[in-house]
């Protein structure tokens, strides 16, 4: 019977685990799905690389730049460096999606993000994310470990 009760423990814990270790959800999380503010782009195609720096400083947190101007139907190749002494992440999203999700983050901090719109990164640590902006607009991207976009690390990209 302990056998049986610690199975059913041990898959009750994997199926919660892939729960925290899946994405924000919803709509346009999918890997390969168009979302409202484009898809994930194609490695093999060409990309305007744009460098993001993530960086605290004196209480602060940031992104540098935080405004990136965009074409519709445009490729860019986010090369992520954290300059910083924490964790930090980068997710595309739009504003709405993010605050939702910033929710869901304050309850499982140590979510991890498996989207081609996220990537975290360790201190001094680099990575990159690869996106097609097929709609104009506005859109945001933030660091949703809790208290990091709070502390000012959010940015702006405006698609034309």
């Amino acid at each position: 019977m302990k056998t049986a009760t610690f199975k059913l423990a041990a898959i009750a814990l994997l199926m919660s685990a892939g729960t925290v270790l899946a994405g924000p959800g919803g709509a346009g999380h999918g890997h390969g799905d168009e979302t409202a503010y484009g898809k994930p782009g194609d490695p093999k195609k060409p990309a305007r690389p744009v460098q993001v720096v993530m960086t605290e400083k004196d209480g602060k947190m940031s992104f540098i730049p935080d405004r990136i101007e965009v074409r519709r139907g445009e490729q860019v190749k986010f090369s992520l460096r954290n300059n910083g002494e924490l964790d930090h992440e980068l997710v595309l999203a739009t504003l709405e999606e993010n605050l939702k999700h910033a929710v869901e983050m304050q309850k499982n901090p140590d979510m991890e993000h498996d989207d081609p719109n996220a990537k975290r990164l360790a201190p001094k640590k680099t990575g990159e994310i690869v996106w097609a902006f097929t709609k104009a607009g506005e859109f945001d991207f933030s660091c949703l470990i809790p208290g990091h976009r709070e502390a000012g690390m959010t940015g702006k990209i405006i698609v034309k």
